[in-house]
C-alpha cells in the first residue's frame, strides 16, 4: 500500500512574478556605481552632488526645536500654513512672482516627488512629453510610469543650445508637457532669455503645459539674477514651478520640496502628493521657514562661496590640460575629453579615474536616454578647498590617453 504522502498534491515550484518593467529594467544608477567604486577604492568623490559640511547651524537648530519643542504629528497636507507663506515671500522677493500661499503653493516631500506628483497629475496614457537631454535620470520612468510618450530633444557641448529647430522637431499637436531644468543639471548651463522665451511660444503654440525642475534656481554665479520660466508672457497659468530647499542650504538629505501653480493645475497636483507621501516632516517645514526668511547676504555668500570653489577647481583642471567647459550655475562642473589625447569614452574614463587615481566623477552619457554625448565628465565642486586639492593632485597623475 503506498505512503499516504506520495498521494498528496505537490505544492507548486515557487516562481517569481514579473515586475513592472519600466523600473525592473533600470540598471542601477551610475551615480550609485561610481560611489560603491569611490569607497572601495578610498577615492575622492567628486561624482554625487552633495556639499561636504553639514549646513547651517541656525537652521539645523530649528529643525532640532521643532522636534523638542514642536508638533510632531501630521501637518497639513499641503504644508505648514507658515512655510507656504514663507515660500511665497521668498519668491516675491527673488523672483517678483506673486503666488497666494493657500492656493498655489505645496510642499512636498524633495523635489523628486513633487516632480512625480506633478506628471502623474497632467499626464495622460499617450500623451507625448518633451524632454530635454540631457536630463535628470528620474524624469524618463516616471513619465513612461504615468503613460506618457516621450520625445527627446538632444543638446551637445559646449554651449548645450537650445534651437527652434530642435523644438521643431520634438513638439506636436499630441504635446501635453515639457520638462524643464533650469540651471540644469548636470552641464551648469542657466539657459539665456532667447532660450526660454523660444521654449515659452512653442509651449503657447501647442498649447503644452511646462513642468519647472528648478531646484538649483538659488545656486548661480556671476552675478546672474534667475528668471523663472513661470515669468514669461503666457507662461503663469501653465507652468508647475519646482524648488528644493535642500539645494537652497545645501542639506540634501532634508526633503523639502516647494510647488508652485496656479490653482486649476494644484487642484490636480495635490491629489497625486496625497498618495505618494501625503506630508512631509513638520519639523523640517518649520526650519525651512525660518531658512527662507533670512537676510539676502546669507544667499549672496553662499553663491560666493560655491562661486569660489567652481574657480578653484576650474583653474586646477585648465593647469592640467583639461577643457573646462562653462558653469553657470549647480554644484557641477563639465570636462570636455575630445582634446584629452586618446581619451576613452567618458564611462571608461571614469571607471579608471576611479580605480586607479583615486577621483570619482560621474559620466554625462549617463543623463542620455539616447544618443548620448560620450566624451564629457561631470565633477562635483561643492567641496572644501583642502578636499579640491587632494583630488586635483590625484588628476595631475593622470596621463594624457586618459
Amino acid at each position: 500500500m503506498p505512503h499516504p504522502a506520495s498521494d498528496a498534491p505537490q505544492a507548486p515550484a515557487p516562481r517569481h512574478r514579473s515586475l513592472n518593467p519600466i523600473y525592473a529594467r533600470l540598471p542601477t544608477t551610475v551615480f550609485e556605481v561610481m560611489s560603491q567604486l569611490a569607497r572601495a577604492h578610498g577615492a575622492i568623490n567628486l561624482g554625487q552632488g552633495f556639499p561636504d559640511d553639514p549646513g547651517p547651524l541656525d537652521v539645523r537648530r530649528k529643525a532640532a526645536e521643532a522636534v523638542v519643542d514642536g508638533w510632531n504629528q501630521y501637518p497639513s497636507m499641503m504644508g505648514l500654513p507658515e512655510l507656504r507663506a514663507a515660500v511665497a515671500a521668498h519668491y516675491a522677493a527673488w523672483q517678483g512672482l506673486d503666488v497666494d500661499p493657500e492656493g498655489e503653493v505645496m510642499i512636498t516631500s524633495g523635489a523628486t516627488e513633487a516632480l512625480a506628483a506633478a506628471l502623474f497629475a497632467l499626464i495622460e496614457p499617450g500623451d507625448e512629453v518633451v524632454l530635454i537631454q540631457p536630463l535628470y535620470d528620474a524624469y524618463l520612468p516616471l513619465v513612461e510610469r504615468a503613460g506618457g510618450a516621450p520625445r527627446l530633444v538632444r543638446l551637445e557641448p559646449p554651449h548645450w543650445s537650445i534651437t527652434e529647430e530642435k523644438l521643431a522637431a520634438a513638439f506636436s499637436e499630441r504635446t501635453k508637457l515639457v520638462v524643464f531644468n533650469n540651471p540644469q543639471n548636470p552641464t551648469g548651463v542657466v539657459f539665456p532669455a532667447g532660450e526660454m522665451a523660444l521654449l515659452a511660444r512653442f509651449c503657447e503654440r501647442f498649447d503644452a503645459y511646462a513642468v519647472c525642475d528648478e531646484v538649483w534656481e538659488h545656486v548661480i554665479f556671476d552675478e546672474r539674477v534667475f528668471t523663472p520660466l513661470m515669468a514669461l508672457p503666457g507662461m503663469r497659468e501653465r507652468t508647475v514651478k519646482i524648488g528644493s530647499a535642500g539645494k537652497i542650504f545645501g542639506m540634501t538629505g532634508w526633503k523639502v520640496g516647494f510647488v508652485l501653480a496656479a490653482p486649476h493645475l494644484m487642484k490636480g497636483l495635490a491629489k497625486a502628493h496625497q498618495f505618494l507621501t501625503f506630508t512631509t516632516p513638520p519639523n523640517l517645514q518649520a526650519a525651512v521657514a525660518y531658512g527662507l526668511g533670512k537676510e539676502r547676504a546669507f544667499f549672496e555668500e553662499m553663491r560666493a562661496s560655491l562661486q569660489r570653489g567652481r574657480d578653484h577647481l576650474a583653474a586646477g583642471l585648465s593647469g592640467l590640460g583639461f577643457t573646462v567647459l562653462p558653469s553657470a550655475g549647480t554644484y557641477f562642473l563639465t570636462v570636455d575629453l575630445a582634446t584629452w589625447s586618446n581619451a576613452a569614452d567618458d564611462e571608461t574614463f571614469c571607471r579608471t579615474l576611479v580605480e586607479q587615481h583615486g577621483v570619482a566623477a560621474i559620466p554625462v552619457s549617463a543623463f542620455y536616454a539616447e544618443d548620448p554625448v560620450r566624451n564629457v565628465v561631470r565633477l562635483c565642486f561643492a567641496k572644501s578647498e583642502a578636499t579640491l586639492d587632494a583630488a586635483l593632485e590625484r588628476l595631475a597623475r593622470v596621463p594624457r590617453g586618459g
